[in-house]
């Protein structure tokens, strides 16, 4: 049985999530929704359907088998609401709303539901990124002790409206980029972060640009400290105005044994081992690897195939009746580290979570 997909935002990322339906075996979009009259208008051309101006009658007059939210994040808790009255399986972009205190009330109203909520957090599901989970959980680091991710990259994409330039609206930059870091350093270390640290501000970007009056207030670089638990410490390093870097993301990964490293775009995969040594005594290179992606996929979305990957899963959920692989107090989790480091930049204090 083909699944009937309703998609409900289909701005950039909406749209990417179209496309990569398009090409999961088993699923179609048959309804699309979006308050934006140009947006409307993509989307139509990507699917040949009539969009919806209000995602209300869409729920209303179509029948579906699952939805996708992929609205700005200050929609989320007002969307999530109708969605979740509904009996659909529901895929919501990440974050999974813009505040902790919005964030509670979906997973309250969400509570007596049945049927599954799943917050997407492409990063977990980048082949390079999931191999060098893999390797951590077979042990290959030994005993984890770092964790370091850096993001240098371009700007803050244009939205319609511009509302990712402003903190009230997004969450701020480390709720709204960040979220998927916060959710990777969870993920990897398996454990909880107590304390957090973060110093940055906004320094190069939209300095000059004004929406509806308020001036954009981001943050555009940054360094997040972050203790956990279990005694793992972890660090971001981001950059927006680095797009001159050999890969726009670098995740490390180190233990008493030894370190893996991953980076995309270039999808390549080091592995090192301590006392990996010769008979002369010297330390031998890091073994290396490239962790390849099929180019159609990298062409269809700007996650290197991760969205394609997650939905895949997502379907396969829905025919099982399986768990999400992100639930709704993974995605609160990271909205409250993204919160907090938004208030340690402006308080410069340490935050305890």
């Amino acid at each position: 049985m083909t699944l009937r997909y309703g998609v409900i935002g289909t701005g950039n990322m909406g749209q990417e999530h179209i496309r990569n339906l398009g090409a999961v075996d088993g699923v179609e979009v048959t309804a699309v929704a979006d308050t934006d009259a140009g947006m409307r208008e993509k989307a139509e051309a990507l699917t040949g359907l009539t969009a919806y101006p209000d995602y209300r009658d869409m729920l209303g007059a179509e029948t579906l088998d699952a939805l996708v939210i992929a609205s700005p994040n200050h929609t989320h808790r007002s969307i999530l609401a109708d969605a979740v009255a509904t009996d659909l399986p529901i895929i919501v972009e990440k974050p999974l709303c813009s505040t902790v205190e919005d964030c509670q009330a979906v997973i309250a109203a969400a509570s007596s539901r049945a049927a599954p909520v799943w917050v997407a957090m492409e990063y977990r599901f980048m082949p390079p990124v999931t191999r060098l989970i893999e390797e951590v959980r077979k042990g290959t680091v030994g005993q984890l002790r770092m964790l370091a991710i850096r993001e240098h990259r371009f700007p803050f994409l244009d939205k319609v409206g511009a509302w990712n330039r402003l903190s009230a609206l997004s969450g701020g930059t480390m709720v709204e980029k960040c979220c998927h870091f916060f959710d990777l350093m969870r993920l990897i270390t398996n454990s909880d972060p107590v304390r957090l640290y973060a110093t940055g501000g906004q320094d190069v970007n939209h300095l000059d640009e004004t929406v509806d009056g308020q001036a954009a207030d981001v943050v555009d670089n940054a360094f997040v400290a972050v203790d956990f638990a279990n005694g793992t410490r972890a660090m971001l390093d981001l950059c927006m105005f680095a797009e001159a870097s050999r890969d726009q993301e670098e995740i490390t990964v180190t233990g008493d044994g030894g370190k893996v490293e991953c980076g995309i775009p270039s999808s390549r995969l080091s592995i090192g081992k301590r006392g990996f040594v010769n008979r002369m005594g010297d330390i031998l290179p890091m073994l290396s690897e490239h962790i390849p992606v099929d180019e159609k996929l990298l062409q269809i979305g700007d996650h290197h195939g991760a969205t394609y990957f997650e939905h895949v899963a997502f379907r396969d959920m829905i025919r099982t009746g399986g768990r999400p692989a992100v639930t709704l107090d993974d995605g609160l989790r990271a909205v409250a580290m993204g919160q907090a480091a938004e208030r340690s930049i402006r308080e410069h204090a340490a935050i305890v979570l």
